[in-house]
């Protein structure tokens, strides 16, 4: 079916936070790129973005998430449209995020080396949840043509630098005096970074995370255990302790977190799946402790409404139509897609 024009009121793109580093010396512009008393630019975000005609109130931000870019969120890798270009076809302003040290957010003001991109496609595959390499999960909502795993491996990205959690917080935060009130999407490891975030900054009106990896407890908060698992050995998981003030700001925006399939239920003997297993438990927790201190924070598990074999990128699955669909049920339950200017709809 050919989809309808595009209607664009704007678009644009933009850098925000960051910092700049200034060396000791003095100038001289005689020297071809001498750097004695210059500056250098670095660890900002960098924000592509696109209004539709008549857009809802609240934009939304969409954030990438461990070794990836906005790519995540543009066109799918079997070329279809992805949460970027649907978002805009409902009518919503989108934001897409590169975080400090990233795609199009590359420059930093550090000289730390880093390893180089490691060659780690098949592990990433039982972490993405395609299945077990080289087979696919049965049911899973993944185009096994070699063209869209080639397409998806390449939307992998190094970091330029080492990844500091309080600089790319404070760099995608200052995001939001751009956009004003909006809605934040996360995904994975950016699940963490959001939570501290929408901690920090009341434009946050609600969060929406697709699989987040990590999550925040106030401090003095004793987390429970979980089978198998030893708080802290797998550092992507591990639990983040926030001020209790900054932990009840959570607790004044709606949060939803969303799961994909073909996660145990039981400790797994593949460390990239069991990850997730870690991950949903932990999210529960969480979003009991939200909603303990009077907040508004529910998990969507795909497979409970009959959505089966979504991977860990629900959002460019072969279903990511009905997973929109799902975020709009939630975001219109909550009240957040009003449209612009005139309060209609």
């Amino acid at each position: 079916m050919t989809q309808a024009s595009l209607m664009i009121a704007a678009q644009g793109s933009y850098a925000c936070g960051g910092a700049v580093r200034e060396t000791d010396g003095t100038f001289d512009p005689h020297i071809f790129l001498g750097t004695a008393g210059n500056t250098v630019h670095g660890d900002h975000a960098y924000v592509r973005y696109q209004r539709p005609v008549d857009p809802r109130k609240l934009p939304i931000v969409l954030w990438h998430g461990g070794g990836q870019f906005m790519r995540t969120w543009e066109t799918t890798p079997d070329d279809r449209e992805g949460f970027d270009t649907i978002l805009v076809r409902r009518g919503w302003e989108v934001h897409l995020v590169d975080q400090p040290g990233r795609g199009g957010a590359g420059h930093r003001i550090s000289s730390e080396p880093i390893d180089a991109a490691a060659p780690i496609d098949r592990s990433l595959w039982q972490i993405f949840r395609l299945g077990i390499y080289p087979n696919f999960f049965d049911n899973v909502q993944f185009s096994r043509a070699a063209d869209t795993l080639d397409q998806f491996w390449r939307q992998r990205v190094s970091d330029t630098g080492p990844e500091r959690p309080e600089e790319i917080v404070a760099s995608v935060s200052s995001a939001f005096a751009r956009t004003g009130p909006a809605i934040l999407i996360t995904h994975s490891a950016s699940g963490r970074l959001g939570w501290l975030s929408a901690s920090q900054n009341a434009s946050v009106r609600a969060v929406v995370s697709y699989e987040p990896a990590g999550f925040v407890f106030p401090h003095g908060y004793r987390l429970r255990p979980i089978a198998g698992y030893v708080e802290g050995s797998v550092p992507v998981a591990a639990a983040t302790f926030i001020a209790e003030d900054a932990f009840a700001r959570l607790t004044r925006i709606p949060i939803q977190i969303v799961i994909g399939d073909n996660i145990p239920e039981v400790p797994s003997s593949y460390p990239g799946l069991d990850l997730w297993r870690i991950a949903k438990a932990r999210a529960h927790e969480f979003c009991d402790q939200i909603n303990a201190h009077g907040g508004d924070a529910s998990i969507l598990c795909l497979p409970d409404i009959g959505m089966r074999g979504n991977t860990h990128f629900p959002m460019s699955d072969l279903n990511n139509l009905e997973v929109a669909d799902q975020l709009s049920i939630f975001l219109a339950a909550r009240g957040l897609d009003g449209r612009d200017r005139d309060g209609s709809e």
